[in-house]
């Protein structure tokens, strides 16, 4: 989700503004720093976006909303993984996800929310 906060092309750019700049608090796995680096710099060719990102991430840490990956969470990130056939990195966003009681948003539809692990930002910024 936070990479479509900063990709004005991505479907689900304006649902993730929403989300972001609304009310409710925000989680992220301390994993999410090398996520959006990766992606701006390899993918985009930007580093000026991976230094938005970054900062983005930083704000909600800042918020009290950084999850750090440690070996409870790992390991229930391991379960999940090898339960649902996901990477262990989409696992972990799932577990820290459960941990918290949280419902986990992602723009990845294809191995988080078609297997009902999240829910798109749409879903998410849409009253139920």
């Amino acid at each position: 989700m936070l990479l479509a906060c900063e990709d004005t092309d991505d479907d689900n750019h304006s649902d993730a503004r929403r989300l972001l700049e609304g009310p409710d608090s925000l989680a992220t796995l301390d994993l999410a720093y090398y996520e959006v680096t990766n992606v701006a710099i390899a993918a985009w060719k930007d580093p000026h976006a991976a230094r938005r990102l970054r900062d983005l991430v930083s704000a909600v840490a800042g918020d009290g909303g950084l999850i750090r990956a440690d070996p409870v969470l790992l390991a229930s990130a391991a379960e999940i993984a090898h339960m649902h056939d996901v990477s262990a990195y989409d696992a972990a966003y799932v577990a820290a996800a459960g941990a918290a009681g949280v419902q986990l948003v992602s723009c990845d539809v294809r191995d988080l929310v078609s297997k009902a692990l999240a829910r798109t930002p749409a879903q998410a910024a849409s009253p139920e």
